[in-house]
C-alpha cells in the first residue's frame, strides 16, 4: 500500500544536494544541543591528560642533570616515581577523554542518522527517482559508516593530538623561547602541505562518494530486476555497465591514495628539518651556558612528543576529509528534506471534503520536460464508481494513477477533490482520502497485526479480522498458527503475491478511504488466483469511488465505465458493451484477450 507524497515539480537538478560547510556546522551544532556539560567534561579530561604527558619528558631531563650533578639516587628514584604515577594519570583521563568524546559524537551521529532518515521520508517520490535510489541508498550506508568509522578514529586523534600539541608547545617555550625557532621553521611546510591537501582532496573525496552512490545504484537497479535481467539475458549488458562504475570508483581511489601519499612525504621532510633545526639550537644553547644538557634533553623529548600528535593529527586529515565528504551528503539529505516540509507547510492548505469526485483537468505530465508522458487528460471518478483505465504497455496508465493519488505533480492542469485542488490541501488529509494500491507490495516484517496497524494504528483485533475477511484472505488467515501474532516478512511466514496483495487490500480496508487507486493491484496473482484476487479487490472498492489499473481485461468489464489509453490520451470512453459495439480499438482488444485467455 502506498499513500500520497507531495512532490515538488522542480526537475532542474538531477541529484540530491550536497551542502555547503555552513549548513553542515549549523546541523552539528544542533545536534550538539544538551551535551554542553557532556563537552566540559571532555574538554577537562583532555586538558588533564595532556598536562600530565608533560610529566615524563621534564623528569627524564631532570634525571640527566641529577646524574650530571650527582645529587644521588634518591633525587632520581622520586623522579621514576613521579614517571610511572603520571604516566598512569595520564593513560586513565586520555582513555576518559577518549571515551566521553566517541560518546558524545557517536550520540550527534545517531541524531543526525535519525534526521536524515525522518527527511529522506519526507523528499518527494519524483526527487528520489531524478537521482537514483541508489544516492539516497548510499547516503544512508556507505556515508553514515565513513562518519561513524572516522568518530573512532578521527576523533580520538584530534581530541587527544590538539590539547597534547597545545600544551607541549606552551611547555616548550617555558623552557626556553628560542626553541620556538624549531616550530617557526617547519610551521611553513605543515602550512603549505596542509592547503594543498585541502586544495586537492576534497574534490577527490566527494566524487569518489558520488562515484560509489552511482555503483550502488546500477548494482540495485540489476538486482531488483532480477527476473527481467534473466529473462532477456541481460546480465552480459549490465555487468558490464557495473563493471564500468566499478573501474570509476577505482580510479578515484587510486588518484586519492597518490595525494595521500605526496601528503605524507611532505609530513615526513617536515619532521626532518625540525629535528635538524632543534638540534642545532640545542647544542648553541648549551655551548654557551645558557640552558643544562637536562634541560636540552626535556626540550627534545618535548620536540618529539610534539611531532607525534601533530603527525597524527595532519594524518587523520584524510579520514577527516572523506568523513566530512559523507557528513555533507547526509546534511544534504537532511536540508532537501526539511525544505520540501518547509515549502508544504508553507502553501495554502485546505481542508478536503469527506466525499467528492476526483477531478484531473488538462493534465501533462513527463518525467523529462522534452517527452511528456500524459498530455492534456481529463477525467472524473464520481462517487461510488468504478472506473477501469486499459491501454498497451507504455501508454501512460500507472503514469496517470500517480498523479491522480497525488504521488506525482503534474506539469500542467490539476486534480482536484470535490472542489479543492490536492497540491493544496495538508499531506495527511490526502492519504485519508485518496489510496494507491500498487502491483508491488511491501510486507512489513513484524506481526500481522503490526503490520495491519501501520495503515490504521487505532483499528483492534476485531476490525483487522474483518477486513482480512472482507477481502477474502480469511482462508489462508485460519492457518496461521498464531493469528494477528503471526511474524509475516522476510523472516517470518512468507505470504504469496496473492496474499501480499490482499493483505494490502486490507489495509485499504482499514484506512476506508472515498477514493481507491488500484495499479495493477491484481497483476500478479496468476491465472489460478485471477479470478480471486478480482473479486477481492472488487470487496475492498464497494462503496467507494476507484480507478483500476487493469491488467487483466475481465476486471474492466465489471466496472462502470471504462477509459483506453493510448500514448498518453484518453482515446476511447464508455461502459464495456458500448465500446465492443462501437468497433473500436478496445473492441479488438477485447477480441484479442478472448481469444487467447
Amino acid at each position: 500500500m502506498t499513500t500520497t507524497v507531495p512532490s515538488l515539480p522542480d526537475r532542474s537538478n538531477d541529484t540530491l544536494p550536497i551542502a555547503d560547510s555552513t549548513a553542515v556546522w549549523r546541523v552539528v551544532r544542533t545536534a550538539l544541543r544538551g551535551h554542553g556539560l557532556l563537552l566540559l567534561a571532555v574538554v577537562a579530561a583532555m586538558v588533564v591528560g595532556s598536562a600530565l604527558g608533560l610529566v615524563a619528558p621534564w623528569a627524564l631531563g631532570a634525571m640527566v642533570d641529577a646524574v650530571i650533578l650527582g645529587d644521588g639516587n634518591g633525587r632520581i628514584w622520586r623522579l621514576g616515581v613521579a614517571m610511572v604515577v603520571a604516566a598512569l594519570a595520564c593513560a586513565a583521563f586520555t582513555a576518559l577523554g577518549v571515551v566521553l568524546s566517541s560518546s558524545l559524537f557517536e550520540t550527534v551521529l545517531a541524531r543526525l542518522r535519525e534526521r536524515m532518515f525522518t527527511s529522506s521520508l519526507g523528499l518527494p517520490l519524483e526527487r528520489i527517482e531524478r537521482s537514483g535510489s541508489g544516492d539516497l541508498i548510499s547516503r544512508a550506508t556507505d556515508d553514515v559508516d565513513e562518519v561513524s568509522s572516522a568518530i573512532g578514529t578521527v576523533v580520538p586523534a584530534f581530541s587527544t593530538s590538539l590539547f597534547t600539541v597545545a600544551l607541549t608547545a606552551a611547555g616548550l617555550t617555558a623552557l626556553d623561547w628560542r626553541f620556538l625557532g624549531a616550530l617557526v621553521v617547519i610551521l611553513p611546510i605543515y602550512v603549505f602541505a596542509v592547503r594543498w591537501y585541502l586544495r586537492n582532496a576534497p574534490g577527490i573525496y566527494a566524487a569518489e562518494r558520488a562515484a560509489m552512490g552511482l555503483r550502488a545504484q546500477h548494482v540495485l537497479g540489476a538486482v531488483r530486476g532480477l527476473r527481467t535481467v534473466h529473462a532477456y539475458n541481460l546480465a552480459p549488458t549490465l555487468s558490464t555497465g557495473i563493471g564500468t562504475h566499478s573501474w570509476a570508483v577505482v580510479r578515484w581511489v587510486m588518484r586519492a591514495r597518490i595525494v595521500q601519499n605526496r601528503f605524507y612525504g611532505r609530513l615526513a621532510a617536515a619532521q626532518l628539518i625540525g629535528m635538524a633545526g632543534l638540534l642545532v639550537i640545542g647544542y648553541v644553547l648549551v655551548g654557551n651556558e645558557a640552558m643544562t644538557v637536562g634541560a636540552t634533553t626535556t626540550a627534545m623529548l618535548f620536540f618529539l612528543r610534539l611531532f607525534a600528535p601533530v603527525d597524527e593529527l595532519l594524518m587523520v586529515i584524510d579520514e577527516l576529509q572523506s568523513a566530512l565528504a559523507s557528513l555533507a551528503r547526509i546534511v544534504g539529505v537532511i536540508d532537501a528534506g526539511e525544505a520540501a516540509v518547509d515549502q508544504r507547510s508553507k502553501s495554502e492548505e485546505l481542508e478536503l471534503p469527506q466525499q467528492g469526485a476526483l477531478t484531473a483537468s488538462g493534465i501533462t505530465f513527463g518525467y523529462s520536460p522534452s517527452r511528456p508522458v500524459l498530455r492534456d487528460v481529463d477525467i472524473v471518478v464520481r462517487p461510488g464508481e468504478t472506473v477501469a483505465l486499459v491501454g498497451s504497455s507504455g501508454a501512460g496508465k500507472t503514469t496517470l494513477a500517480a498523479v491522480l493519488a497525488g504521488v506525482r505533480s503534474p506539469d500542467e492542469g490539476e486534480v482536484l477533490f470535490g472542489s479543492v485542488p490536492l497540491s493544496k490541501a495538508p499531506e495527511s488529509a490526502r492519504a485519508q482520502r485518496i489510496l494507491l494500491v500498487t502491483q508491488e507490495v511491501h510486507v512489513f516484517s513484524g506481526s500481522l497485526r503490526e503490520d495491519l496497524a501501520l495503515a490504521c494504528p487505532d483499528a483492534d483485533d476485531s476490525q483487522m479480522e474483518a477486513a482480512l475477511r472482507a477481502v477474502l484472505a480469511g482462508e489462508w488467515f485460519d492457518l496461521l498458527p498464531d493469528g494477528l501474532d503471526t511474524e509475516v516478512g522476510d523472516e517470518g511466514y512468507r505470504l504469496t503475491s496473492m496474499q501480499a496483495q490482499q493483505l494490502a487490500l486490507a489495509r485499504l480496508v482499514l484506512v476506508d478511504p472515498p477514493v481507491a487507486i488500484l495499479d495493477e493491484a491484481t497483476a500478479d496473482a496468476g491465472s489460478a488466483g485471477a479470478s480471486l484476487l478480482e473479486r477481492s479487490a472488487a470487496a475492498a472498492l464497494k462503496g467507494r469511488a476507484a480507478l483500476v489499473v487493469a491488467h487483466r481485461l475481465s476486471q474492466a468489464r465489471t466496472a462502470d465505465r471504462i477509459l483506453l489509453m493510448e500514448k498518453g490520451r484518453i482515446v476511447e470512453e464508455g461502459t464495456h458493451d458500448a465500446l465492443v459495439e462501437r468497433n473500436g480499438l478496445y473492441a479488438r482488444l477485447w477480441a484479442a484477450w478472448s481469444l487467447h485467455r
